[in-house]
């Protein structure tokens, strides 16, 4: 007899491929992303930004955590500079990790806005479905298998890809940013 039974709901999906999830297994990695998504900087001016926020790290540490994420695909070089006989590398991240928690109370405050999002979307899956449906069956098929599932959800994960490569799409258009970004500014200097 079994002392608890639950239906538990999957309240998070998390969408990677496995060298980037290898690459966010460490702390300090997911701080270099943060620190080179809004600007380039070199391995000293990360290894110095680093200490700043509390992490001691040597010089040779900070390189191999940027090869990590380079590897990875998810920091790129900016630029170079020739500097003293040799060139000095500036990365930059292409990728975003947004590690946050939300509020308590919050889901009963943004419950109307999910509704309202879960109805809009039901609707584009539909569509997208409906147009492309072909498309991304065709792209399923191909898919190599993660190492680590066995239960694979190949459209699933597909139609997720789409939504957030066009949720990449409307922040890089700075669409996401004209409609928030002064509102939450207003609010935190309040």
């Amino acid at each position: 007899m079994a002392l608890l039974e639950s239906d538990v709901p999957i309240l998070e999906v998390v969408t990677t491929d496995p060298e980037k999830a290898k690459a966010l297994d460490n702390d300090v990695r997911a701080k270099v992303l943060d620190m080179l998504a809004d600007e380039e900087m070199t391995v000293e001016e990360i290894q110095e930004e680093l200490q700043r926020r509390g992490e001691e790290k040597a010089e040779t540490t900070v390189r191999h955590h940027i090869n990590v994420l380079n590897d990875a695909g998810m920091v790129e070089i900016a630029r170079l500079e020739e500097a003293g006989g040799g060139t000095r590398k500036y990365y930059r991240s292409n990728t975003r990790v947004f590690s946050y928690d939300l509020p308590e109370g919050s889901e009963k405050t943004l419950a109307e806005a999910q509704a309202t999002a879960t109805d809009e979307l039901g609707a584009l899956v539909e569509t997208l479905h409906a147009e492309h449906g072909e498309e991304i069956e065709a792209v399923a098929r191909e898919m190599k298998p993660c190492e680590y599932c066995e239960t694979q959800h190949y459209e699933e994960f597909l139609i997720r890809e789409l939504l957030n490569r066009a949720l990449i799409d409307l922040s890089e258009n700075e669409m996401l940013a004209d409609l928030f970004i002064p509102s939450t500014r207003n609010s935190a200097s309040e």
